[in-house]
């Protein structure tokens, strides 16, 4: 549905009866529940296929309702005043006494948070009376959904509602970082590390991998369009794919140009719509030429690393 305010109201309401909805983000979609409700959560879980020791992201308006179920500390309050609302989740330990169900956190004292720039989400928050766990809205292991079209492509009638945004601005998810104690980097996103590590002041160590997971983004397969991907390939072979940085005079039908310009900003925005695109036109495997590794260029090959797994 287009995002005004009646429907922005009509989603509360399937959310208040414990279902999941899809809305819009700078980032991704994301398939959102009340993030207070087992009942809800499980629904994202079973709808997303997503294995239930992967925790969730939590949407929150601001910091007022955020103190009610996380401890706040210095790290976190200076990456706040100067990034949110925005692309950046921070990992902050638990209350005890918090109502955030644990299904959401696979029962662990931590909690990935969020503060979403997106108007609709960001509206939708304001009248509510819980957070929001809000997942990317895809099939786990799968492509994210950057247009509401990609949510009704994943799901069906598996979800009810979704609030259309327009294309998501940013079109990766969000930079995860992790302020229990010394600020550290679990993924890569749509903020550079660069800027973080600015503000923080001392180059952050970068835990992509771990084997506890404690919050989402983390696992080695991800981001997948399903087909095999290879990566830093100078020439498609016959019939591939062949996923191009900037435009060029080779207009074969084969290519797909990721930015018209050499911007990785736009290629970051524009790498999950090709993918399935490429998939949706019948390709059996895709190239992509070499990114360059810095600032959003880093992001973006993370992504690839993990869809080449497949």
């Amino acid at each position: 549905m287009k995002s005004n305010q009646s429907n922005i109201k009509i989603a509360k309401k399937y959310l208040d009866k414990n279902m999941c909805i899809g809305v819009p983000t700078e980032t991704v979609y994301g398939l959102a529940a009340n993030a207070y409700s087992d009942t809800a959560v499980k629904k994202i879980f079973k709808i997303k296929k997503r294995p239930k020791s992967n925790p969730l992201i939590v949407h929150y308006p601001n910091i007022k309702n955020l103190n009610k179920d996380c401890y706040i500390n210095n790290h976190f309050l200076k990456l706040h005043k100067k990034f949110c609302p925005g692309p950046i989740t921070f990992v902050l330990k638990l209350k005890k006494n918090s109502m955030i169900s644990k299904l959401v956190t696979n029962n662990k004292k931590t909690l990935a948070v969020r503060f979403p720039r997106h108007p609709i989400i960001k509206n939708l928050l304001k009248i509510i009376d819980y957070p929001l766990a809000a997942p990317s809205a895809n099939i786990s292991t799968k492509v994210s959904a950057v247009e509401a079209k990609d949510v009704k492509d994943d799901f069906g009638k598996k979800i009810n509602y979704v609030l259309d945004g327009g294309k998501s601005r940013i079109g990766l998810e969000s930079t995860i970082i992790d302020v229990t104690n010394a600020p550290k980097v679990l993924r890569l996103g749509g903020l550079e590390i660069s800027r973080i590590e600015k503000v923080i002041g001392k180059k952050l160590k970068r835990i992509i991998n771990p084997k506890k997971k404690n919050s989402p983004g983390q696992s080695r397969l991800h981001y997948s369009p399903g087909i095999p991907l290879r990566t830093n390939v100078k020439s498609p072979k016959r019939n591939e794919a062949y996923l191009v940085l900037k435009k060029n005079k080779k207009r074969k039908l084969n290519y797909f140009y990721l930015s018209k310009k050499n911007n990785l900003k736009e290629a970051g925005k524009n790498l999950y719509s090709l993918l399935r695109i490429i998939k949706k036109k019948g390709y059996k495997s895709i190239a992509v030429e070499k990114i360059p590794n810095i600032g959003i260029g880093q992001s973006i090959n993370d992504r690839l690393k993990r869809a080449s797994k497949f």
